[in-house]
């Protein structure tokens, strides 16, 4: 009887101990992924750790990085957004267009941001009121996003007429760029509102369970269109920090395969492909993650053409893991 009493007790602390370290895993596996990535990389090239790459690694990140904040949301709300590539382009093209007929940095800005936002709209008003599957529509507003900028700017670049707006992205406060500054702020700004307002809760409650979102009273559309439109905001942010780089915008280079990297980013940051679970700084971490892999396959001076294979890989990998959670 003595040895039975015994063995159950090793059992329920083998048992208890496999819970804990599952949910260490859970909670903070992305944490682990980061530091085993970034001591990796510190031991494969003693050129990471300085201070210059380390931040130009930020600087490389942030305009995806403030992309993927958006596309949290809309993951989070159990959607995807195909279109933020092309949306970005369209939203540059325009940006550039007010800005050489007007000579004003701030209509530009302001352009900026009401093109993106109504992109985003159109988006959430398909999938809430259209009833369209969010791939579809988002994929469709993709096309016609990336048709229109390359209508507009005759399939090549369009360059802005006011130097000053280049100041935008390419000054700095202390070591920091502007962008990173940028990234930084809407970092903690989308993590305020994810988790600390009710738009937030209402946003992980409709990608849990949309049927139960609907019978608690939630408008579940109005919050869709809220989660598109604060996606197509965020995308016109990053596309003013890429038109103003080098005061110009190619509309048929610039903003490829961004929609890959920014959910790429999301996934590894821990949100699921399914809606209703994931993290703002876990999208930050992810964003970094693969700022890190990127800058250390170019200091190991691995072809740039295999960076989307890894990417790819990556994403394979960490839905594996999210399956089996």
């Amino acid at each position: 009887m003595a040895n039975i009493n015994i063995i159950k007790d090793h059992n329920q602390q083998t048992s208890t101990a496999k819970s804990r370290l599952s949910w260490l895993w859970s909670e903070y596996s992305v944490i682990i992924a980061f530091l085993i990535i970034f001591i990796a990389a510190s031991i494969m090239s003693p050129r990471f750790l300085e201070m210059n790459n380390q931040l130009n690694i930020l600087m490389q990140v942030s305009i995806i990085g403030i992309v993927a904040l958006g596309m949290t949301v809309v993951m989070l709300s159990g959607g995807i957004d195909l279109s933020v590539g092309s949306v970005l382009v369209l939203v540059g093209v325009m940006t550039v267009l007010a800005l050489n007929a007007t000579g004003s940095i701030l209509i530009a800005v302001l352009t900026a941001f009401l093109v993106g936002s109504f992109a985003g709209l159109l988006n959430g008003l398909m999938v809430a009121k259209g009833r369209i599957a969010s791939f579809i529509a988002t994929l469709g507003m993709m096309a016609a996003a990336r048709s229109i900028s390359l209508y507009i700017a005759d399939g090549g670049s369009i360059s802005g007429e006011v130097s000053r707006f280049t100041a935008i992205a390419n000054s700095d406060i202390w070591v920091f760029d502007y962008p990173v500054i940028i990234f930084f702020i809407m970092t903690a700004l989308v993590y305020i509102l994810m988790h600390k307002t009710r738009f937030g809760r209402y946003v992980y409650a409709l990608g849990s369970n949309e049927k139960a979102a609907l019978l608690s009273a939630i408008r579940v559309d109005r919050v869709k269109i809220g989660v598109y439109s604060l996606a197509g905001l965020l995308v016109s942010v990053a596309a003013i920090i890429e038109t103003s780089r080098l005061n110009s915008i190619s509309s048929s280079s610039s903003g490829v395969q961004y929609e890959l990297d920014a959910i790429a980013a999301v996934i590894i940051g821990g949100t699921r492909m399914t809606g209703g679970r994931g993290k703002i700084m876990g999208t930050f971490l992810g964003v970094l993650i693969l700022g890190i892999l990127n800058n250390m396959m170019n200091l190991m001076n691995v072809s740039p053409h295999l960076q989307g294979f890894v990417k790819g890989l990556i994403i394979i990998i960490a839905v594996v893991f999210q399956k089996r959670e």
